[in-house]
């Protein structure tokens, strides 16, 4: 009895890395487009009086109704350009990193009361 022949390895270029990069990238634009709501709706009244989608909430109901719509509109765009591309991972994941670490700052009082 034989053994199966092994199976090749897998083609590099067929292996991409833009599905990924997209959901990594959107990701940190959805959190630091909610920091930036957040900051909106705190300091401008015009902009928190337009964010109440949900009376018992307040305006904290349209900041993350936003962020998370915009998340899922940039995941969508960067899914459908970059689904067959091998992107720069490595400068996809520091701008994404540097989104991410923005927001934590922007969320955190003492930084969101200097604007």
């Amino acid at each position: 009895m034989s053994s199966p022949p092994p199976t090749p390895p897998p083609n590099p270029s067929a292996l991409t890395n833009g599905s990924g990069a997209a959901a990594i990238l959107s990701a940190a634009i959805g959190a630091f487009a909610l920091s930036i709501c957040a900051i909106a709706a705190d300091k401008m009244p015009s902009v928190n009086a337009a964010l109440v989608f949900y009376k018992p909430t307040g305006p904290l109901s349209g900041v993350t109704t936003l962020a998370i719509l915009l998340w899922i509109l940039t995941w969508g765009i960067l899914e459908f350009r970059w689904r067959k591309r091998t992107v720069a991972l490595g400068f996809t994941c520091s701008v994404a990193f540097t989104l991410l670490a923005l927001s934590f700052l922007l969320t955190f009082p003492p930084i969101a009361d200097l604007f």
